[in-house]
């Protein structure tokens, strides 16, 4: 398993670095920062602070993914399911939330709200063609393969 370097700098004292609640996790965990208790009503959308900014190595992005636990027992996921924060990205890491279910949830502070994963990018060489090559599948869209 790679390691590299994150430098994280904390806003204030009392922010809670993040990190892996696991030896084998890949995602660290994120939390909440908040002077005073976050309420989402059904389907509203907040976004919610880290306390922390990030600077990432060349080469690599933080993708925010939803915590799986808050999704399926409180509706409680990401508005855009995954976020990426780019290298040159200096602001503070904040999680846009939105409450999918039908109950209110208070998010309060420390609480965590999602997870950081480091991942190399790789960029592509654009090459404008007229045709593509041909696949068994070819313009087979959603549910082309079948039920399942």
């Amino acid at each position: 398993m790679e390691k590299i370097l994150l430098k994280i700098q904390k806003l204030n004292e009392k922010v809670s670095v993040p990190n892996y609640q696991t030896e084998g996790a890949a995602g660290m965990d994120l939390s909440a920062f908040l002077d005073t208790p976050i309420t989402l009503k059904s389907l509203e959308r907040k976004l919610i602070p880290t306390g922390i900014k990030i600077e990432l190595p060349h080469g690599y992005e933080a993708q925010i993914r939803p915590r799986s636990g808050m999704s399926i027992k409180n509706g409680i996921t990401l508005v855009n399911c995954v976020g990426t924060i780019d290298e040159d990205y200096r602001g503070e890491v904040c999680i846009p939330v939105i409450n999918l279910s039908t109950q209110e949830f208070t998010i309060n502070n420390g609480d965590r709200i999602a997870q950081m994963i480091i991942a190399p990018v790789t960029k592509a060489t654009i090459q404008v063609v007229a045709e593509l090559s041909e696949t068994k599948r070819g313009e087979g869209g959603f549910g082309s393969t079948g039920k399942n």
